[in-house]
């Protein structure tokens, strides 16, 4: 019943849209129906031995998630050990944090032409595109929660004679860890959108040269089925990295339950 409740709303705006768009007959605005259709020719009419991938999904679908997930790692990676440094360190915090308030506020799609012009067209430019848009939200969160340990856990931690080493491992970060969850979750998102937005720019394949291809084409159903796809792709992505929290954060919301 649960799972009704939420879901209730998408058939209904589905059935709209469709009864819409079939009285307005705009060929910009095509039905949900038309764009389904146009999703399996394209991407899901292949045979079962491939989980029914065609040529153009595998070509083009796969490619693009390896580009966002490593992206998202080296930038996971990188800004949950910078974080937690900093967020330890209230010196060199005060030394990097004008160079991080600048360039977070940087829009990474501006710096697509110089990626391009440094590391040219191919997997180093769009990798680099989507760490330097992703880092951000992992530091700024991995910094918060590692400085917003409570000094009693670290004072009991020395006590009990940890090492700096066992005090992080066993103490900071478990503590941090919902902190540096949520800056995940969030830079998720974000990597789905700098992959396509990378791929617009010399890529000679992915979900972005797609829809930059059908645009030019003028396959209208398949632009909206490139765009629907993204949005089905981020929100199961989104629902995978949900479930993998709780399990790993199984401590924190049952604390918070408990509450």
């Amino acid at each position: 019943m649960t799972a009704l409740k939420r879901i209730w709303l998408v058939p209904l705006v589905v059935a709209v849209w469709e009864l819409t768009t079939r009285l307005l007959q705009d060929t910009d605005f095509p039905p949900p129906s038309t764009i389904v259709l146009r999703m399996h020719e394209l991407w899901f009419s292949g045979p079962a031995t491939r989980l029914f991938l065609t040529d153009d999904a595998i070509e083009n679908i796969l490619p693009s998630l390896g580009r966002m997930f490593t992206g998202w790692i080296l930038a996971a990676v990188l800004g949950v050990v910078l974080g937690v440094i900093l967020g330890r360190s209230r010196t060199a915090a005060d030394y990097v944090e004008p160079l991080i308030q600048f360039g977070r506020v940087i829009p990474p799609p501006l710096l697509l032409p110089l990626f391009l012009a440094l590391l040219h067209a191919g997997l180093a430019m769009q990798v680099a595109a989507i760490v330097f848009g992703v880092v951000w939200p992992v530091l700024l969160n991995s910094i918060d929660g590692a400085k917003g340990v409570d000094r009693t856990y670290t004072e009991t931690a020395i006590v009990f004679g940890l090492t700096r080493a066992q005090q992080l491992r066993k103490v900071v970060i478990p503590a941090a860890a919902p902190k540096i969850f949520a800056g995940l979750r969030l830079s998720l998102s974000l990597a789905l959108i700098l992959m396509v937005i990378s791929e617009l720019f010399g890529s000679s394949d992915g979900i972005g040269y797609q829809l930059l291809q059908a645009q030019r084409g003028f396959d209208t159903p398949a632009v909206w089925g490139a765009i629907a796809l993204l949005g089905l792709l981020g929100y199961l992505v989104n629902a995978l990295f949900t479930v993998a929290e709780r399990r790993l954060l199984v401590w924190h919301h049952h604390a918070r339950r408990t509450l």
